[in-house]
């Protein structure tokens, strides 16, 4: 879709839809405040009758209205003014997109600055640009359509830009997501990751069977031995920086359909296992968007591909993996493959000089547990790297939370036939056992685990997104990167 500016007026701009932002129990203010007269108080009668109460994500359509050339006006909540923040600014810029989706729109013109001010405003846009995507990606009779245009109120072209870097970043992560693992498996994902670099400045290496062989992988090769479909290890280099400059790594776990192999998964429990690949949509949705900012930060992305499917050829219960690094591991559940997978992913980022890693992966049903369908789940072996992505993560306005990392932890996962094993004892603390797991695989180098289990697949809508993937986590990793940079 087109991204435009304009600083036209609101009453004047031919279009389907204006949207217009309100604060609950605040005056109009604003492009609110314009309408509201030219139209004859409609949006303040309402609020006076208590059909609009300004509550985040309250969508009130007010159609035909006389005085005005857009054929509607949308009013959308921020709720109170002390929560307005990032979230509440791309929530209300979804939900607005998303409400309006439902039909084909020409042009949709957004004036929300004069609530939201410079900081939250790049947020609102880039919310607006993926509100409209659906997971109805094979619909004869898509649910959704997304207009040809939108255009945004003074707003500068500088901000509109980088929100589209960051909104492309995140729909790709949700349409790679929203594919069925028919059409998404280890050599399709790669064969997109090739496609989405293209015109980028963004490097790719791609390591088939053979390759992940001979620089033995051991572990990420026995999660895949089950399946036909052959893994992969894509390697994403974007060098923004100083050729001197260590890279920043975002190492991605890429299951693009888990069955639980031998340890089979319930069929309840394999319906949205397309979505287990989410962390390595997330590390290239990522890397593009920081790619189409250009800022001045090297970064490489890894993305652990494989599918993990019972068959004679599976990994069994009692075998002892091999890992890159060394490390052996005695398998005690197949359905705890992701680990495997990251474990060699993380090895091979650290032989490339990392220095500093993130990585990202739909790892346990223990962090949902522990922090429910919203919140990821972020675990460390240094704190001050942590502080950042936390700051990043509140900057973006998506949910983390930290999960500690005591040495206690360490014996959950000792094994008395192999190094390590890859669950820890019994069902307790399991998204940190599985954690301590990965921390085997990197190191003396600063290191943060984002389980993002909970928030990276909707089972349901909601009203800012549709249900299937949501590209948690692109936003942050992007504002890591901008603050890492900065600095």
């Amino acid at each position: 879709m087109d991204l435009r500016s304009t600083t036209q007026s609101i009453l004047e701009i031919e279009a389907d839809a204006v949207v217009v932002g309100i604060v609950e129990g605040q005056p109009l203010t604003g492009a609110a405040a314009a309408l509201d007269d030219a139209i004859g108080g409609a949006i303040s009668s309402l609020i006076e009758s208590d059909e609009i109460r300004g509550n985040a994500c309250e969508l009130t359509a007010i159609l035909a209205p006389q005085g005005i050339a857009a054929k509607q006006v949308l009013v959308v909540g921020f709720g109170k003014p002390e929560s307005i923040n990032a979230s509440s600014a791309f929530k209300a810029g979804s939900a607005a997109a998303k409400r309006l989706a439902t039909r084909t729109r020409n042009n949709l013109v957004f004036a929300l600055s004069d609530v939201l001010g410079d900081e939250l405003i790049e947020a609102a846009v880039c919310g607006s640009l993926v509100g409209s995507s659906s997971q109805s990606l094979y619909q004869s009779d898509p649910k959704m359509s997304e207009p040809k245009a939108v255009t945004w109120t003074n707003v500068g072209d500088d901000v509109l830009s980088a929100a589209r870097a960051i909104s492309d970043g995140v729909l790709i992560t949700r349409r790679l997501v929203n594919e069925p693992p028919n059409m998404i498996y280890p050599v399709s994902f790669a064969e997109a990751a090739e496609e989405a670099v293209k015109n980028r400045d963004i490097e790719i290496e791609i390591w088939d069977k053979e390759k992940l062989q001979s620089e033995s992988c051991g572990s990420l090769l026995g999660v895949a031995q089950g399946s036909v479909k052959e893994p992969r290890l894509v390697i994403l280099k974007y060098n923004g920086g100083e050729p001197t400059q260590k890279p920043i790594a975002l190492v991605g776990k890429g299951v693009t359909f888990d069955s639980g192999g031998l340890s089979l998964k319930p069929s309840e429990g394999m319906k949205t296992m397309k979505c287990d690949m989410a962390g390595a949509a997330t590390a290239l949705g990522a890397i593009q968007a920081i790619a189409d900012l250009k800022l001045p930060i090297n970064v490489i992305a890894l993305c652990g591909l494989v599918e993990n499917m019972p068959s004679a050829s599976a990994f069994r219960l009692g075998d002892v993996l091999t890992a890159k690094n060394g490390k052996t591991i005695e398998v005690l559940n197949t359905d705890a493959e992701g680990r495997l997978v990251l474990a060699d992913t993380l090895c091979v980022a650290n032989e490339m000089g990392a220095e500093r890693i993130i990585d990202l992966a739909t790892l346990t049903g223990a962090c949902v547990v522990a922090l429910g369908l919203d919140v990821v789940g972020l675990m460390t072996n240094d704190q001050k790297w942590c502080d950042e992505v936390l700051s990043a993560a509140a900057t973006s306005g998506e949910l983390a939370w930290q999960l500690p990392m005591f040495s206690e932890f360490n014996d959950k996962i000792k094994s008395g036939v192999a190094d390590i094993r890859n669950i820890g004892e019994g069902r307790w603390g399991g998204a940190i056992t599985a954690a301590k797991f990965l921390e085997e695989f990197v190191g003396d180098t600063p290191w943060v685990h984002i389980d993002i289990a909970g928030p990276s697949f909707l089972d349901s809508p909601k009203a800012w997104c549709d249900g299937g993937g949501t590209g948690t986590m692109v936003r942050t990793l992007v504002e890591v990167a901008r603050q890492s940079a900065a600095n």
